[in-house]
């Protein structure tokens, strides 16, 4: 039996992140769900059981026996150990993309104490900005080759209380009781493939900046794939 990919979009963005690479998967014959998670934000916290019930209730309509490969852009990392804990089908493979990783023992923060200190002063009545609107246009304008695709992205989404990114993910103990692979874009996440190999995952690198997977959807399915189903 294929297995299903679930694409997990960061909550600081969208799930436009995924599509064009979902429509790679599905040209090359796999099935895929790429849940919205836009609503993971809204209320009070905990934020983190809306990430894996959101995941969860996407795929209700999915048989339990049926293998999923979970994929985790950039802070959907943090999650994906409460994402699969929740989960009523098996997880078979997970790819880290690009991608914070959750801590190996212990409650992982989301974000560290410099990051923390960078956005606190953006906040306006405990509500962020915009994720691309926290950066200069010479740091965004990079990320997008379609204008089209730039107004999607960046109109979709949130804008995300602080507490958001003050809030610390439960890592569930053995949870990566299965293949964890990790596909790097570039910097600052050059860390996090090193970590993941350390860990002993399978790791890739598909040079590019942190949304790559819109510049190059037919690239980064075909990484996935070799991350995945080359393991079977």
């Amino acid at each position: 039996m294929q297995p299903i990919f679930v694409l997990v979009h960061s909550p600081s963005v969208g799930p436009a992140t995924w599509h064009p690479v979902a429509e790679h998967l599905v040209a090359a014959g796999y099935q895929v769900r790429v849940p919205s998670l836009l609503h993971v934000g809204a209320g009070e916290p905990p934020f983190w059981p809306r990430m894996a019930n959101g995941v969860r209730d996407d795929l209700r309509e999915i048989a339990t026996d049926h293998p999923l490969v979970l994929v985790a852009h950039s802070n959907a990392g943090l999650f994906l150990p409460s994402i699969h804990a929740g989960l009523d089908q098996p997880v078979i493979r997970s790819v880290f993309v690009d991608a914070a990783l959750p801590a190996r023992t212990g409650a992982t923060p989301v974000a560290p104490p410099e990051l923390l200190d960078f956005l606190r002063p953006m906040a306006v009545h405990g509500t962020l900005p915009r994720w691309t609107d926290w950066w200069d246009e010479a740091d965004v304008a990079p990320m997008f080759s379609d204008p089209a695709m730039r107004q999607k992205v960046i109109a979709e989404q949130p804008r995300l209380p602080l507490s958001y990114y003050e809030q610390r993910i439960p890592v569930p103990d053995g949870w990566d009781d299965h293949s964890c692979s990790y596909l790097l874009f570039g910097p600052p996440y050059d860390d996090m493939a090193a970590d993941a190999h350390e860990r002993g995952w399978r790791t890739a690198h598909l040079p590019g900046a942190h949304l790559h997977q819109i510049v190059d959807p037919a690239g980064t399915a075909r990484k996935l794939l070799e991350l995945t189903i080359g393991e079977a």
